[in-house]
């Protein structure tokens, strides 16, 4: 057995990238799997502990992105192992929806009790985040008895077929599959997407009494990890009680700790009717939720379920989640998300051609970049030099490392992106899309990019 990857050096580099294994296993991935799955770039992941990533070749990568914000707790933390190996060996499924699970009622609690209510809540347990947002939007119809619903510019919910039609933060995922939902109205994100409603929605296209409700990331995540004015959510939450709409918040990528606080939302004091999780609140395992006021959650026997929702062994994990983020993770969040932003924000001296903005809460930081190209071909870069990040929006870069992630750890990955932004600076005579391609040494990885 190798050495674990946290034992060594990170990041560790001992092939070119990607290494001959990993060549090797993208060309057998592309025969195989469906050419709809996007790829960032060509990392073939076989282990993990902690910040660390190691790759079918043997390098070891700090990863900054943690499966698209998923792996809260780091890869593989002994105690969400242990929790996973206990509920195991014990019972691996029995379907809540037709029976007494002990573990999802006791989940289901737990999630309530963490939740931003003032008042009791219950909640629905399924497997993704997409199936959290199709419950939220299926109840918030069957409470208010209203079909339309309201969402915002470079918002992602999903790619379901509910989902997908509150999804706006890149044309292609509507593209050849409609009609989509009807009855779904998208406004600008922030204080102008509020006064779009009020101005023109209600008063030109629909009134405001035909709304089920309003959904929206109160971080925006895949597009861009943009935050609101501090006023947006507070007269969001005001617009919503003027006309009887449920406020739904969809906190699959900002909650479970990432933005300092359990849920993003508490930034700015705002109570939602519905809240939505996944991701990050499992640490890895397929967790999806939708937790709402007692009193939304109106609907009986049969109105929704899953077969596989709130698997035991998955719940064993998200409880074992819940203990580590209440246990410090979310004030470390809090704590290394100041000094990864304190690190970066002389970018924005240092190339001001270049880098825009160095904007975020707790983990959740993104870097604007001046296109969509030079964002690749940073990401690129940081994937060459051992770093994990990911691209979000048109012209950005998120880091979502694992909420484990240490000051030494926290350095180290400043320095190798700011390294990556200055390689990319130099080369501003270049195509920066070349750039990005000679980072993967050749090997023609199609469709890449990010989505979650």
């Amino acid at each position: 057995m190798s050495t674990p990857p946290q034992a060594r050096s990170v990041p560790h580099i001992v092939t070119e990238l990607p290494g001959p294994k990993a060549r090797a296993h993208v060309e057998f991935d592309h025969a195989w799997t469906s050419p709809s799955l996007p790829r960032a770039y060509p990392i073939v992941p076989v282990r993990g502990e902690g910040c660390a990533i190691e790759d079918i070749d043997g390098n070891v990568f700090l990863d900054f992105a943690a499966g698209i914000a998923v792996n809260s707790t780091g890869h593989s933390h002994p105690d969400v192992v242990k929790a996973i190996q206990d509920q195991a060996a014990n019972l691996l499924h029995m379907s809540a929806s037709d029976f007494y699970l002990p573990i999802y009622a006791q989940a289901a609690a737990e999630l309530a009790r963490i939740s931003p209510f003032r008042g009791p809540a219950r909640t629905f347990i399924g497997n993704s985040g997409a199936e959290a947002v199709e419950a939220g939007l299926k109840l918030a119809r069957y409470h208010t008895r209203r079909q339309n619903v309201i969402a915002f510019l470079g918002a992602f919910h999903g790619r379901t077929m509910g989902a997908v039609s509150l999804t706006a933060s890149k044309a292609k995922y509507h593209a050849h599959f409609g009609p989509l939902l009807p009855g779904v109205y998208h406004v600008p994100f922030g204080n102008q997407g509020l006064d779009e409603i009020e101005g023109r929605i209600f008063k030109r296209l629909m009134p405001g009494d035909e709304f089920a409700a309003v959904i929206v990331e109160p971080i925006q995540g895949e597009g861009g990890y943009v935050v609101p004015e501090d006023d947006f959510l507070p007269r969001l939450r005001a617009l919503c009680d003027r006309h009887g709409i449920l406020l739904i918040a969809d906190e699959v990528q900002s909650g479970a700790g990432r933005t300092g606080k359990m849920w993003a939302i508490q930034h700015w004091d705002v109570e939602p009717d519905i809240l939505l999780t996944a991701k990050g609140i499992a640490s890895g395992m397929p967790i999806g939720a939708m937790i709402a006021r007692s009193d939304v959650m109106s609907w009986g026997p049969g109105a929704h379920g899953s077969t596989y929702g709130g698997n035991p062994v998955a719940l064993a994990a998200l409880m074992a989640t819940v203990r580590l983020l209440e246990g410090g993770l979310i004030a470390n969040a809090q704590i290394r998300g100041r000094e990864i932003m304190d690190g970066l924000a002389p970018l924005l001296d240092r190339f001001p051609g270049i880098v825009r903005d160095v904007r975020g809460k707790g983990l959740m930081i993104g870097i604007q970049f001046d296109s969509g190209e030079t964002a690749e071909a940073v990401q690129m870069q940081a994937f060459d030099r051992g770093l994990l990040v990911l691209e979000a929006g048109d012209d950005c870069v998120r880091m979502s490392p694992p909420l484990v992630v240490s000051q030494a750890e926290a350095e180290t990955a400043v320095r190798l992106f700011i390294d990556s932004v200055a390689h990319v600076a130099t080369h501003r005579g270049e195509d920066v899309l070349e750039v990005a391609q000679s980072a993967s040494q050749g090997l023609s990885v199609p469709g890449v990019e990010s989505a979650g």
